[in-house]
């Protein structure tokens, strides 16, 4: 059978998916770039990938090596992606604002041996690996002229690697409650799965129509995004980044019919002033995670399509969506929807015994195409997939007809403009300035972005408020750590609540949001309230 004709069950791999978009859809866009306007074509995925899998073999990459890209959206970002994978290693996504702390952390915990960047992250890349004495990198490679004409010279046939669906794709991190992040293994059978769901779930997803991301290369999103594009033939339009004045503009522009986004991003449409492409546009529907309910109805009717809420995980895909039949129904209820095909989902006690509708317990799910563990952490694998179980460590309820509600994080995590911080993670940079003795920091609710951070600080003996200012401290943690990581409040201390066994007891420190924003310092106004 022709890889052009084999039918989407009998696609094994990714690699194999490009060559049969390829074949089928050769002249035509897969995916474009807003605003530049640069366009790949199926073909030029599979051919350009092809010569880019061939001259990272000449860079002395095997498979399972890993290989790191830093590089914002543009078309090299996919054809990294998909070359990466061609010459059987492993792609690690890299946050282009990441500094010091947080890049290094991944460099050295994944074992990249390679790492391809923008010119500007170089001199960064280079410091870390000097500095590192962990590191595994062998070679900083700008993506520049000189990068260019390699590939141009190298061949168009793929490299001759075996590849199945359980091969590694990305090391993908996700933000940890212990402070570190956690490297989700993710393979091809995991992206292609992912895409199967969302094709089915969203009424039919067709070569018609016309998909739209506005969210990062690094992150998992806009990767199964064209992994869909590829499954179905559908061009996919990228957005340099979110921009809400200009979001609903490019929808317009080019003619999108689908697009999926996270909660904060509607809420942050929704405050602009109402304008002529409200209503001026191709959409739909929309898939969207975390609707704020309060807003879902005014949502939709300022736009004139339905918006369907889905859940999911970097550890585990698309598990959860409201279907077509229920949506009028569950608008505006925070009602996530139901398990997926292929998806089973529980809501279980702190001993994993299944409760009654109404009642709160943890969410675990289960279903094929799981991330493959945790790299190089097995203690957080098993506490994660347990007996075929995943534990997504959310708190949720059933109703009566068993859909499932978010109730909410049952971690230390802090969810702001759509990205999961650990608290953790910023304690631990704060710990390590020498005028800190003791750091916590919390989640304080903000209408634009979801949550804020509000970061608790207990100063040494020799340090005061005036002598170590949180201006000085958030400029310390911008040195290393990514820029929606720094808190936006900060508060200073005698001392932090703790339990017996010296652990700090953070619901102390939440009790409710006057609270917290008392005798404060706020970074947005540069001022105490």
């Amino acid at each position: 059978m022709n890889v052009k004709d084999l039918p989407t069950d009998q696609v094994p791999d990714i690699r194999t998916l490009l060559q049969r978009a390829a074949q089928r859809w050769k002249n035509q866009i897969a995916v474009r770039f807003d605003p530049s306007e640069e366009s790949l074509t199926f073909g030029d995925l599979d051919k350009i990938s092809n010569q880019i899998s061939n001259t990272i073999v000449r860079f002395g990459i095997k498979p399972g090596d890993r290989v790191g890209i830093m590089v914002r959206n543009q078309p090299m970002w996919p054809l990294l992606w998909f070359g990466i994978m061609k010459s059987g290693a492993v792609a690690v996504p890299l946050n282009v604002y990441y500094q010091s702390t947080d890049a290094g952390y991944l460099l050295s915990h994944s074992g990249t041996q390679l790492v391809f960047c923008e010119s500007e992250f170089v001199s960064l890349l280079t410091d870390i690996v000097a500095d590192s004495e962990r590191s595994a990198v062998t070679g900083v490679i700008p993506v520049d002229p000189s990068l260019m004409d390699r590939i141009r010279n190298a061949s168009t046939l793929p490299p001759g690697v075996g590849i199945t669906g359980k091969t590694l794709v990305n090391i993908q991190y996700t933000s940890g409650t212990t402070g570190q992040p956690k490297g989700c293994m993710l393979s091809h059978e995991w992206f292609l799965r992912f895409a199967q769901r969302m094709e089915h779930a969203q009424n039919g997803l067709s070569r018609t129509d016309i998909l739209f991301t506005a969210q990062p290369f690094y992150y998992v999103d806009p990767q199964w995004n064209l992994v869909l594009s590829l499954l179905i033939g559908a061009e996919l339009v990228v957005a340099d980044r979110f921009h809400p004045s200009t979001f609903w503009k490019a929808i317009v522009k080019y003619r999108v019919t689908w697009f999926y986004c996270l909660g904060v991003m509607p809420n942050l449409l929704l405050k602009l002033p109402p304008g002529k492409e409200d209503r001026n546009h191709q959409i739909r529907f929309v898939a969207c995670s975390a609707i704020p309910p309060g807003l879902h109805r005014a949502i939709e009717q300022r736009w004139g399509v339905p918006w369907y809420e889905c859940f999911g995980m970097t550890e585990s895909g698309l598990d959860i969506a409201v279907e077509t039949d229920e949506h009028d129904e569950l608008v505006g209820s925070g009602c996530m929807g139901r398990p997926m095909t292929t998806r089973e989902a529980r809501v279980v006690d702190e001993m994993g015994n299944p409760i009654p509708p109404g009642q709160t317990g943890e969410l675990i799910i289960r279903g094929p195409g799981f991330m493959l563990g945790y790299f190089r952490n097995p203690e957080a694998t098993a506490s994660t997939l347990k007996n075929g179980w995943l534990h997504t460590g959310d708190l949720a309820k059933t109703d009566e007809k068993g859909r499932l509600y978010f109730v909410g994080r049952n971690k230390d995590m802090i969810r702001r403009s759509g990205e999961n911080i650990a608290a953790a993670e910023i304690e631990a940079v704060l710990m390590q300035h020498p005028a800190v003795k003791l750091a916590a920091c919390v989640a304080v609710s903000d209408e634009v972005r979801g949550e804020e951070i509000k970061s608790c600080i207990v100063l040494q003996a020799e340090f005061t408020p005036k002598s170590m200012t949180p201006s000085i401290l958030a400029a310390y943690c911008e040195t290393k750590l990514a820029y929606f990581k720094i808190p936006r409040y900060w508060c200073f201390l005698k001392d932090l609540p703790r339990t017996p066994s010296e652990k700090i007891i953070k619901s102390a420190l939440i009790k409710t949001d006057n609270h917290l924003l008392a005798c404060v310092y706020d970074r947005q106004t540069e001022t105490w309230v």
